[in-house]
């Protein structure tokens, strides 16, 4: 007989347990966490050094034992106060591809108490500017291409610039070779659960994006979360939760940007804190992961739902054997049911999974996988032990079950606030409650689902684009008199940014303007890619306000 799955929950944090619950309190607000955490990132990393001559990281040809990876962490947590002045609470940020020096220089800025600034490695010199000079950093960990559109704004701001992987550098750019002071010891430092520990930057409505700001409390809740909800999966249905093929240990694959909190804190960091293999690719390719996933026996496929439809789609898929996969799935969008039937008939083992997180959570949310997935295919799952949910209406009051509104969080994994703008996070965080800003209900057995968005958001492929932003660099054409950005859905990317533009009477446009026209300003993969021109007024409503859902009805139409 299956255990229910409050039963699993209560077993599974009882007194004793690894993953035993226990309240206190956070900002005068009572929150359940688990009783058993460390106190900061450093305590995490530090089990590292226990595993030695293990594979941590395979990149490429490259293979990184935790031994070397530690080692690599305390020579650079050395540089940075010893050479650099860094002292506990500055801001240090990484702009660079998915390198194995990622994670090395995360662990070395979160170890010395200072805060990890996670830049976005597709954004324009402009928004590198941005995030450098909001977040007051001192200090750029980058490689060749970000160290070069950096190296203007870094000047301008007196940043200092730590060049990895780079061929040449920019006057005033530190080589990481020739710099780190590989055998010193990692500076002694006392950091505490509720010092910031993360800024990871996400597009704010208003244009320019918010850093969002965790503690290492927040940090190490939500990665005790996947841990929990996978150790509560494994009592429920152990039949779905066997060893991979061979009798290997897990290991996940890196298919998503290390500066989105996916990336980042379910993947990275838990195979850091769990002593598991990562297999980091140097970009997204599926012929060349379903390579990878044979060649490296992986067990863990965490994506955007783009990705596995990618993988499934590539004609060499039956080439390789992908027995060794346990699970094949991840979150930042919607998965189609189409999806998770797909995932359930074509491995031999692995079952599909999905989880809704966000930046402000942590990744850390409700979480659907396996029978539970595949007979609530619209679902995200649900609410795990440290987490609370609610579904409230404009009033901020609580609907009954099966109720459309406004999904609410709580729990210790979500950040304290957005860096230096204490409105946003007013509006964002009420009495320790977290307002997603999406719109969904919760059913009678607690499942959640998402229905829409309360956010004027497209969410191409995982990365969160706000229209208003997109909008502002379109109206800097002298020849749009108007402009609405929008959504359309895309069979692979999920959505793709679509545009309607009132060309200004008199002037000429054509697309392919517009989208160079935006492409010098913001980052590719915000430039829409399908875009109607009109030469009439946009639909509105009484109040004024442009109406996007007939203009979204028409591209369907079209």
């Amino acid at each position: 007989m299956t255990l229910s799955y409050a039963d699993a929950a209560a077993q599974v944090t009882a007194p004793g347990q690894r993953f035993e619950t226990t309240e206190i309190e956070i900002n005068g607000v009572p929150t359940t966490v688990f009783k058993n955490a460390p106190d900061n990132l450093r305590q995490i990393f530090d089990t590292a050094r226990k595993r030695g001559d293990a594979t941590f990281l395979v990149y490429e040809d490259e293979r990184w034992s935790f031994g070397e990876v530690m080692r690599h962490v305390d020579a650079l947590g050395a540089l940075l106060v010893e050479t650099y002045g860094v002292k506990k609470g500055d801001r240090v940020a990484i702009g660079m591809r998915n390198y194995p020096e990622w994670a090395i220089s995360f662990a070395a800025i979160t170890s010395i108490g200072a805060i990890s600034v996670s830049l976005n490695a597709w954004w324009t010199e402009d928004e590198l500017d941005y995030a450098l000079d909001d977040s007051g950093s001192s200090v750029l960990i980058a490689d060749q291409e970000r160290a070069e559109k950096a190296h203007a704004p870094a000047q301008r701001l007196g940043v200092k610039i730590l060049g990895v992987r780079c061929k040449t550098v920019p006057d005033g750019v530190d080589r990481y070779e020739d710099v780190v002071p590989l055998g010193k010891p990692l500076p002694e430092v006392d950091i505490d659960p509720d010092d910031d520990a993360t800024i990871l930057y996400t597009s704010g409505t208003t244009g320019n994006p918010k850093g969002a700001v965790s503690t290492h409390r927040a940090v190490i809740q939500a990665l005790l979360g996947f841990g929990c909800r996978t150790t509560l999966d494994r009592l429920r249905r152990p039949e779905e939760n066997q060893p991979s093929a061979g009798g290997g240990a897990p290991a996940f694959i890196l298919i998503v940007p290390l500066f989105h909190v996916t990336g980042c804190i379910p993947v990275m960091l838990s195979c850091f804190s769990g002593g598991l293999k990562l297999v980091v690719m140097y970009k997204w390719d599926p012929d060349r992961a379903l390579e990878l996933i044979e060649r490296e026996k992986v067990t863990n496929f965490v994506g955007v739902p783009t990705q596995s439809w990618d993988l499934l789609e590539s004609p060499r898929f039956k080439d390789f054997d992908t027995s060794s996969l346990n699970s094949v799935g991840g979150g930042g969008a919607p998965a189609p049911p189409e999806l998770v039937k797909r995932v359930s008939s074509s491995f031999a083992k692995a079952k599909p999974g999905i989880g809704y997180g966000m930046t402000e959570t942590n990744a850390y949310g409700p979480q659907n996988s396996g029978v539970d997935y595949t007979t609530h295919p619209t679902s995200t799952g649900r609410a795990t032990p440290i987490l609370q949910i609610a579904i409230r209406d404009e009033a901020g009051e609580p609907v009954a079950p099966g109720e459309r509104g406004e999904i609410w969080f709580k729990g210790p994994h979500l950040i304290r606030g957005y860096w230096n703008k204490p409105e946003a996070t007013a509006e964002t965080i009420v009495d320790g409650w977290l307002r997603s800003g999406d719109l969904g209900r919760v059913d009678e057995e607690g499942f959640v689902y998402v229905e829409d968005r309360a956010k004027d958001m497209v969410l191409r492929a995982g990365e969160n684009i706000y229209c208003a932003e997109v909008e502002a660099a379109i109206y800097e054409h002298p020849s749009v008199y108007e402009a609405a950005v929008f959504g359309v859905p895309h069979e692979r990317l999920g959505e793709e940014v679509a545009a309607t533009i009132y060309v200004r009477p008199g002037q000429e446009l054509t697309v392919e303007d517009v989208q160079a026209h935006v492409k010098e300003r913001l980052a590719g993969y915000k430039v829409p890619t399908r875009i109607s021109l009109v030469h009439e007024q946009l639909p509105r409503n009484p109040a004024g306000k442009i109406l996007k859902r007939e203009l979204r009805e028409a591209f369907s139409d079209a």
